[in-house]
């Protein structure tokens, strides 16, 4: 990813994805918003503790990079789960769902997501002119949102797997990620090569590795261009809001992925 971190408004990019100009997109951080602690400073989300006026506030300040406005955006009300939805400009200022997964081909229709940990999955499509945006933490893998995304992507719009560019945005690493029962049981039944998943960095629980997970979902349904991150958001909560790190008492970071 590229980084625009000297900015009154930091953000990231995905660095290998083409820039032909038909796609623009961001990962915003936690740095250069209005809420207080614990939600310093760019919450852009109205399912934390922190004042609503606050997360408008952020979402105004966010969403104007793209000259948008919180109704003119198209939101997800998300659930952990594997349901992907085809939207459009008439949903603009809505929550649709619930679904984990959102796509268009429609022009200059833009989606947004939040998230603490989960896994930003992000598709595009240069020759069908096609987008979507997933959120994936271990039950959206386990459940393959990042396949149901590029799935469906292909089902409405007959992208070729081949054609997509998919990008996953900072989430957990497995430097952080300890887990127990019932993601290991999960992870287990539902991954080939299921342990490989799995680092042992010394201590009484395995740790899983979120980012890889998504990134085989992505790869055994044809994908073939994947950027995956270096950042791991429990490390870097000084960049970005982890709800494991900060044991809930968080904000969540958001980004937008908008059709040209």
């Amino acid at each position: 990813m590229k980084s625009y971190l000297n900015q009154a408004l930091p953000f990231f990019q995905f660095e290998s994805w083409p820039d032909d100009g038909r796609q623009n997109h961001a990962i915003f951080t936690r740095l250069g918003g209005v809420s207080p602690a614990p939600f310093d400073s760019l919450n852009l989300s109205v399912s934390v503790a922190d004042d609503k006026a606050n997360v408008y506030a952020n979402r105004a300040r966010a969403f104007a990079l793209f000259e948008r406005d919180n109704d003119s955006l198209v939101h997800a009300h998300l659930v952990h789960g594997a349901e992907v939805a085809r939207v459009s400009r008439t949903q603009d200022g809505r929550h649709v769902g619930p679904v984990d997964g959102l796509i268009t081909d429609k022009p200059g229709c833009g989606l947004t997501m939040n998230y603490g940990d989960c896994a930003p999955i992000f598709l595009y499509d240069p020759v069908k002119r096609a987008i979507g945006l997933g959120h994936a933490g271990w039950q959206g893998a386990v459940k393959d949102l990042p396949g149901a995304l590029a799935r469906a992507m292909t089902a409405a719009f007959h992208s070729d797997p081949a054609d997509l560019w998919a990008g996953i945005g900072p989430t957990i690493g497995p430097c952080c990620y300890e887990v127990g029962e019932p993601l290991v049981s999960a992870v287990n039944q539902s991954f080939a090569d299921a342990p490989s998943l799995f680092h042992d960095n010394g201590g009484p629980r395995p740790h899983f590795d979120l980012v890889e997970a998504n990134r085989r979902r992505l790869a055994v349904v044809g994908i073939h261009h994947i950027e995956t991150p270096q950042i791991c958001t429990a490390c870097r909560t000084d960049l970005f809001f982890s709800h494991r790190a900060e044991k809930g008492k968080t904000g969540r970071f958001g980004v937008v992925l908008k059709l040209a």
